[in-house]
C-alpha cells in the first residue's frame, strides 16, 4: 500500500473532521432551520430563530473579518442576485424542508441518528440537485437565473454596495447586529437551564463559529473559500461517487487517494451525518426508525427532490 502524501491526507481530515463537528454540534444542540421559522408561526416560540439569528450574526461578522484583515488568500465567494431564481428556488425548497422536516444539513443529521425516512430525503435530494446542476432540468435553473440585478458594474454585489460600497462595509453589518442582538437577548442566551444536550444559544454561536472555520478551511485547504454549504458539495460529493469526478465548475479538485476527483466540499458532507451519529449514541437518541406507512417514504423522497432542484435553483 502506498503511503498517502500528507498534503492529501490533511485534505481528507479537514474536510470530513469539519463535517463531523457541525453534525455532532447540529445534533447536540437540537440545532435546526425548520424549526427556526415553523415555531415562530405554530407555536409562536421564537427560540430557534433566536439560534438561527445568532449564527448568522457570528457568521457575518466572523467572515468579514477574516477577509479584511487578510486570512483568507482569495475574497469571500459571493453570488449573483437572481431574485426570480432566489424566490422560485427558495419557495420550493422550503416547501421541501416542511416536507422532510429538515433541511440539506438536517437530513443528513437525522441520518446520524437513525431515521429512515431521513435517508429516503436524501436520495430525492441528490436527485434534485443533480438533476438540476448536470442533468435535465440544468435549462430550467439557468433560465431562471438568467434573470440578474447588478450595481453599476459588480455583478455580485453585497448589501452594503447599495448604500456606498466598502466603505460603509462595517456600518451595515454594526446597522444589522444592532436590530439582531435585541432579539436574541430577549431569548435570555446565558441562562442556564435543565437540558439535555447543548442550549440553543451555544449551538447557534457554535453554528456561526463552525461557519467562519469552513470559511477559511476552504480557502487553505479546498484553495478556494466556499463556506459551508450543502447543495454543491451534495452534487460534488455524489457525482464523485457515481462518476469518480466531483465535475465542480467553479472549484479545484484533488485526486482522493488514486479514487477519483473531489473537492474540498464534498469531504464535509461524510462527516455530519458520522458527528449526528456520536452526539445521538452519547445522549442516547441513535435508534433506527422507520415511517409506519410506506407511502410516508414517497413523501419524504418528494420532499428530498423539490429541495434539491429548489435549493440548486435558488443558489444554495
Amino acid at each position: 500500500m502506498e503511503e498517502v502524501p500528507k498534503a492529501t491526507l490533511m485534505l481528507i481530515l479537514s474536510g470530513v473532521l469539519t463535517g463531523f463537528i457541525f453534525g455532532f454540534t447540529l445534533q447536540h444542540s437540537r440545532y435546526c432551520m425548520n424549526a427556526a421559522f415553523r415555531d415562530v408561526i405554530l407555536l409562536k416560540d421564537l427560540k430557534w430563530f433566536r439560534a438561527w439569528l445568532l449564527a448568522i450574526l457570528v457568521a457575518i461578522i466572523g467572515a468579514n473579518l477574516i477577509e479584511d484583515i487578510g486570512i483568507l488568500e482569495d475574497t469571500l465567494r459571493r453570488q449573483a442576485f437572481a431574485p426570480l431564481a432566489a424566490i422560485i428556488g427558495g419557495y420550493l425548497f422550503g416547501a421541501g424542508v416542511v416536507i422532510t422536516g429538515g433541511c440539506g444539513s438536517g437530513i443528513l443529521c437525522r441520518q446520524g441518528e437513525g431515521q429512515f425516512g431521513a435517508t429516503v430525503a436524501i436520495l430525492g435530494f441528490v436527485v434534485g440537485i443533480i438533476s438540476t446542476l448536470h442533468g435535465l432540468l440544468n435549462p430550467v435553473s439557468k433560465f431562471l437565473r438568467s434573470f440578474k440585478v447588478s450595481i453599476g458594474d459588480m455583478d455580485t454585489p453585497a448589501l452594503w454596495d447599495l448604500v456606498g460600497g466598502d466603505s460603509l462595509k462595517w456600518v451595515v453589518i454594526a446597522i444589522v447586529s444592532a436590530v439582531m442582538i435585541p432579539v436574541i437577548l430577549k431569548g435570555k442566551p446565558f441562562a442556564r437551564g435543565r437540558q439535555k444536550g447543548w442550549s440553543w444559544s451555544l449551538g447557534g454561536f457554535l453554528v456561526g463559529l463552525i461557519i467562519i472555520w469552513a470559511w477559511w478551511a476552504s480557502n487553505y485547504w479546498g484553495l478556494q473559500p466556499r463556506g459551508l454549504s450543502f447543495i454543491g458539495p451534495t452534487s460534488d460529493l455524489f457525482m464523485f461517487l457515481f462518476t469518480g469526478s466531483s465535475n465542480a465548475p467553479f472549484d479545484p479538485m484533488f485526486n482522493i487517494l488514486g479514487i477519483g476527483i473531489a473537492t474540498w466540499s464534498a469531504l464535509y458532507i461524510i462527516g455530519v451525518p458520522i458527528g449526528s451519529y456520536i452526539s445521538a449514541r452519547g445522549l442516547k437518541e441513535c435508534k433506527l426508525t422507520a415511517p409506519r406507512e410506506p407511502r410516508e417514504l414517497v413523501r419524504f423522497f418528494f420532499g428530498g427532490l423539490l429541495m434539491g432542484f429548489g435549493g440548486a435553483v435558488a443558489g444554495g
